[in-house]
């Protein structure tokens, strides 16, 4: 068998730097530190970091005061700030500053008065925070059906946004039906989706037509994760999104001769590495990987644990 193994896979700059945010207050303020919800959407993650002496809750309310709390790296909203604020809590923002990029554009177009359209899925952190620092001027869709029913009483104030972790075709297909129903409608200086995200699913693109099946590590909740494996989907190729390797069903590589094996972007390397034994221990594996683009990006940690 041959496994082509896609890179760059795993942890972006936004995620790394949100685990050594808790990392770091470890160390520095002793245990426990408190984050609010999950710190990246990976059960392993969360695991580990629990282990360490993280406490993830899902409501502030069951924080000591005067404890320090992490937001997590998907962004909250004001209100959640305020909150902090009046339970005497010390807080870490690990929100990935990629994200901040997108709650600024938020700020900056609802200042002007500007009906907001945000590209995202409902329900989901990274959303829910983003419309928090707007929410009188935010409608969301995730569809070009919405976009149709979108209800904009002055188009001549109207921009978009988007959540960071989306399928780039799919988002690009929302954009211009927006574009086509609405000309005068304003988008941000440069995209919002993330490099990382953009990369992995180019990858996934690239390779998905030469393998007979694709294994994509990651969890459900993990959106860009979850994306990889539609897009591979696209190609007609039998494609899986698994948590770990005891996810694998031995039936899915019958007859399988050549795998893409990537990750997104929250998911250790070990979980790919435990995969990749599995598949050995199968039988033999050439192992080949495949580099389609590089990645140098790192964003510095929180003043407060720098």
């Amino acid at each position: 068998m041959k496994i082509i193994l896609a890179k760059p896979r795993g942890f972006c700059a936004g995620v790394e730097r949100a685990i050594k945010c808790v990392e770091q207050a470890i160390e520095r303020y002793g245990v426990p530190v408190y984050v609010l919800n999950d710190i990246v959407h990976n059960k392993a993650v969360v695991e580990d970091l629990r282990a360490k002496g993280a406490v993830f809750v899902k409501d502030m309310d069951d924080v000591p005061p005067g404890s320090h709390l992490l937001f997590s790296a998907h962004g909250v909203g004001p209100k959640r700030w305020d909150k902090a604020k009046d339970l005497n809590l010390e807080v870490i923002d690990a929100t990935c500053p990629l994200v901040e990029k997108v709650h600024y554009e938020a700020r900056s177009f609802a200042s002007k008065e500007y009906t907001i359209v945000l590209i995202g899925e409902e329900g989901h952190d990274e959303t829910v925070g983003t419309m928090g620092w707007a929410p009188d001027h935010i409608k969301l869709v995730i569809s070009k059906e919405d976009v149709e029913a979108l209800d904009i009483p002055d188009t001549s104030r109207l921009s978009y946004i988007t959540q960071t972790t989306l399928s780039v075709e799919d988002c690009q297909e929302i954009i211009d039906a927006l574009k086509e129903r609405f000309p005068a409608i304003q988008g941000p200086p440069k995209a919002d989706i993330c490099y990382a995200t953009s990369n992995r699913q180019a990858a996934v693109r690239a390779i998905a037509p030469e393998v007979d099946i694709v294994l994509v590590v990651g969890d459900r909740e993990s959106a860009n994760s979850t994306r990889l494996a539609e897009i591979a989907a696209e190609y007609h190729k039998p494609s899986y999104l698994i948590s770990h390797a005891g996810m694998i069903e031995a039936s899915w590589l019958d007859g399988v001769e050549t795998v893409l094996l990537t990750s997104g972007a929250s998911v250790p390397d070990s979980l790919v590495e435990d995969v990749i034994d599995y598949l050995r221990s199968r039988g033999p594996c050439e192992l080949v990987e495949r580099e389609l683009a590089r990645e140098n990006v790192h964003f510095r940690l929180p003043a407060a644990i720098a």
